[in-house]
């Protein structure tokens, strides 16, 4: 399995224009981050974990010619507003795209994308094939994936788990039943939007505690707000088996 960070940023925090922060005036690419998505290559499946604003930009960046489904965490649309972009794999694929998600999210983007899910059917509009799913583990094209589900306040989040590897955003609490559900993970991705405390995210005090009880092999942390800090800054203090992610960094994972 290899995953891609198409995107380890956020909306939060973001400046303004013109800003002149550390983090807008770095040189060093780690700095630039997009919206928070994931892409993973695995037994010859693409798939993608959310589809934010900056969808069509990542994935031209990284030549993903192929695209099985989509996996989304939630509704919120920072994670959903690049679905559209699905169209160029339809047209690619012919096929219509399996969008896989919580009842409430897909009633979510039934609303946003009602253009392409009720209606008149005309050329052109992404086709799309809304999948529920529920806490229990289920597959696509043969692939096991097991949900993880976290809040994000008072909103239920899924993560998600294949195999050894578990993906954990937009989180600031995890049940007891869903540290269950972690057990055994060597490769985490977690979010860590900043030092300060924060209502709905872990900051990164508290992704270092989780990550501490969940203990594993190595973890990458994501959803980065400017307010972190420097890539550069940030990795020297943390422990050897957790390391920033940034936009465009490949892990391969070995069952």
């Amino acid at each position: 399995m290899k995953i891609t960070f198409l995107g380890t940023g956020t909306s939060q925090g973001v400046p303004v224009i013109g800003c002149t922060c550390d983090v807008c005036r770095s040189l060093d690419y780690r700095d630039k981050r997009l919206r928070t998505a994931l892409h993973i290559a695995i037994d010859g499946q693409s798939l993608v974990i959310d589809t934010g604003p900056d969808f069509r930009q990542q994935m031209l960046r990284e030549y993903i010619e192929r695209l099985d489904a989509v996996l989304f965490t939630h509704a919120h649309r920072d994670h959903t507003a690049g679905l559209d972009d699905v169209r160029a794999y339809n047209f690619l694929q012919d096929m219509d795209m399996p969008i896989y998600g919580t009842q409430a999210t897909l009633d979510q983007l039934a609303v946003e994308y009602a253009y392409a899910l009720s209606g008149p059917v005309y050329p052109g509009i992404p086709r799309l094939k809304l999948l529920p799913i529920n806490e229990d583990a289920f597959t696509v094209n043969g692939i096991s994936i097991l949900p993880l589900p976290v809040m994000h306040l008072r909103m239920p989040v899924f993560g998600f788990r294949l195999g050894n590897f578990s993906y954990i955003t937009d989180a600031n609490y995890i049940p007891e039943e869903t540290f269950e559900r972690l057990k055994g993970t060597e490769v985490l991705v977690l979010n860590a939007l900043q030092r300060e405390h924060h209502i709905s995210h872990f900051n990164l005090g508290e992704a270092l505690d989780t990550i501490q009880r969940i203990a594993p092999k190595q973890t990458y942390l994501t959803h980065i707000s400017h307010k972190l800090g420097l890539h550069g800054a940030v990795q020297h203090e943390l422990p050897a088996s957790v390391a920033l992610a940034y936009d465009g960094l490949q892990v391969d994972i070995v069952s």
